[in-house]
């Protein structure tokens, strides 16, 4: 990267966790469709509204095949916040009258909550996993549950948790601030013996792991969601992918235009998804340039840049560890680890360090990473995350471990 910050220093961006850097492929993309294509999807009979309409839809199967879906099965959405919130509104209007009407018995069954059902998380999740949530059991009255973490990071056995009343499973597949990679099979297994429905927020793993939606957890889960700006796409558009079957029976989200199927006075019908969960000017230019970024990292192949994830990782982790002053968070090895590295330095506020690191050129992330009751788990105010894309280089960790030494000095600390 040539940008430089800082009185001219090279900048250091280790900040990929919170939003990816985009390669010109994919800013070509979106100015392109712009350019030559704009028009709104699926609303003219012209050329330029039916060549707009093609551009997303064929956006859409590139996102779908990049996971592991079809396309009916991938909806876009804002954000990946966005994806999590359709499917906790969507369970909440299935209790209202009518709503399931006509939809498959058995699907709609799965998609009622009500007292005495029980919506389990884990205490790692990011806000946007585990607020929606909170608010669902408010409006159903279910209750909230919750798996706890190890001190090094790993979750607790699902039965600690998950039972028989348990509806939902809502979980991380890796945590944003440990970075830890889970192995959901156990956990998926245990919900799908009960009935329940699984949600994954997939916003850290899609970027740096190989993900298949129909294999994922030792077969397939019901809902899974990301976002594009964090897998080297454009700001604007997430993606949720939901089994078919529940997508079909579940009621929309947001209504107006462009979802529905016949529209009176007295009432309407809606189309079947994924157009059904996706009211209003759809977002054309974003869903091509993420296809864009599908299409880069499927040309690098993801095996390869898991793997050049872990050589990051295992350099930052061995280098970090010879610094008594510095507390990683998580696991200390670097295999069950992807994409981050949070630790704190021992009497400094993370934002100090921060600061400190900007000064230098170095961006990174500080405070508690829209995962505040993780900290308090982990009995921490705050972290400074170092966070690596595709583009990440041994040699910019080691330019923030240069900068990152300067602390102690800067701070007073015998070390």
């Amino acid at each position: 990267m040539s940008r430089t910050v800082r009185g001219g220093r090279p900048l250091v961006y280790l900040d990929s966790g919170a939003t990816s850097q985009k390669p010109t492929v994919v800013l070509d993309a979106e100015r392109d469709f712009y350019a030559t294509h704009n028009a709104a999807v699926h609303r003219g009979a012209h050329q330029l509204a039916e060549e707009a309409t093609e551009a997303f839809e064929a956006a859409r199967a590139t996102v779908a095949a990049f996971i592991g879906a079809d396309s009916e099965s991938v909806v876009f959405t804002k954000n990946g916040t966005e994806a999590i919130n359709l499917v906790a509104y969507a369970l909440s209007n299935a209790g209202a009258d009518g709503a399931l009407d006509g939809a498959d018995p058995e699907a709609a069954s799965r998609l009622r909550l009500g007292p005495g059902d029980e919506i389990v998380v884990t205490v790692m999740e990011h806000h946007a996993n585990l607020v929606p949530w909170q608010e669902l059991a408010r409006r159903t009255g279910a209750t909230l549950r919750w798996l706890d973490i190890t001190d090094d990071g790993q979750l607790v056995p699902p039965e600690t948790a998950i039972g028989h009343r348990t509806r939902v499973l809502a979980v991380t597949q890796v945590s944003n601030v440990l970075a830890t990679h889970h192995d959901l099979t156990p956990y998926v297994q245990a919900a799908r013996s009960h009935g329940a429905l699984v949600v994954v927020d997939a916003c850290q793993s899609v970027p740096h792991l190989p993900v298949d939606v129909q294999q994922l957890a030792g077969g397939g889960v019901d809902f899974l969601a990301f976002t594009g700006h964090k897998v080297l796409g454009p700001s604007g558009i997430g993606v949720l992918y939901g089994r078919p079957e529940l997508l079909a029976a579940m009621p929309p989200f947001l209504t107006g235009g462009s979802m529905i199927e016949v529209v009176r006075m007295e009432g309407s019908t809606y189309a079947p998804p994924p157009q059904r969960f996706e009211a209003g000017v759809p977002v054309a230019a974003q869903a091509v340039g993420l296809a864009a970024a599908c299409d880069y990292l499927t040309a690098v192949g993801m095996d390869r840049v898991a793997a050049h994830d872990q050589v990051l990782m295992r350099h930052a982790l061995g280098t970090l560890a010879s610094r008594g002053w510095v507390r990683v968070l998580g696991p200390a090895e670097p295999e069950p680890r992807v994409g981050a590295v949070a630790f704190t330095v021992d009497g400094v506020h993370p934002h100090d360090v921060g600061q400190v690191l900007d000064d230098q050129g170095v961006a990174v992330r500080t405070g508690h990473h829209c995962a505040w009751p993780l900290h308090r788990r982990l009995g921490v105010t705050a972290s400074t995350r170092v966070s690596f894309g595709v583009y990440t280089t041994t040699e910019e960790v080691d330019a923030f471990v240069a900068a990152l030494d300067t602390v102690p000095a800067v701070f007073g600390l015998a070390v």
